[in-house]
């Protein structure tokens, strides 16, 4: 695994309930702070209020690999009651991407949160530079800490939805 494949991670769980009320869990920007992971608390920001293309919001994370952080991701795709994406850094070169998804299935509904690395410089990145001979043991020990965050997220909206 390197960098320049911009490597993806993608969790999905199937919930007991309507397309509707999915959408409206994924789109809680402090769903994660409920899980075991990173965010720690996230807040919207310029006067944003929920999922809207060109939102910002801000989060607060921590781990005990690399201490506290924030960011202030944008909101860059919506596809309402269906998809939204956001990223992290600038647009031009941001230096990762996420989001949710949801979609019908039968009686219930298939959520998708996923990430991708992009191509923007980073403290991931920083790091790989510091270390180019275990680039791919970087990568996937944060692959693996994004995946479990995401299967917590996931693991707290199947407790939600009962």
């Amino acid at each position: 695994m390197r960098l320049r494949d911009t490597p993806t991670v993608e969790v999905t769980e199937r919930l007991a309930c309507s397309p509707e009320r999915a959408w409206a869990l994924v789109t809680d920007i402090e769903l994660p702070t409920r899980a075991d992971g990173e965010l720690q608390r996230a807040e919207w920001l310029d006067g944003a209020t929920g999922v809207a293309l060109g939102a910002r919001f801000r989060g607060y994370n921590a781990s005990e690999q690399m201490g506290e952080w924030h960011t202030e991701p944008e909101i860059v795709e919506v596809e309402d009651g269906r998809r939204w994406v956001w990223q992290v850094g600038t647009s031009e070169a941001p230096f990762s991407l996420w989001g949710f998804e949801v979609d019908a299935d039968g009686d219930g509904t298939l959520v998708r949160q996923w990430a991708k690395v992009g191509t923007g410089r980073s403290p991931l990145t920083d790091f790989i530079d510091q270390h180019p001979a275990q680039e791919a043991n970087i990568l996937d020990h944060r692959m693996s800490v994004w995946r479990k965050g995401m299967a917590a997220n996931l693991a707290v909206l199947k407790q939600l939805v009962g």
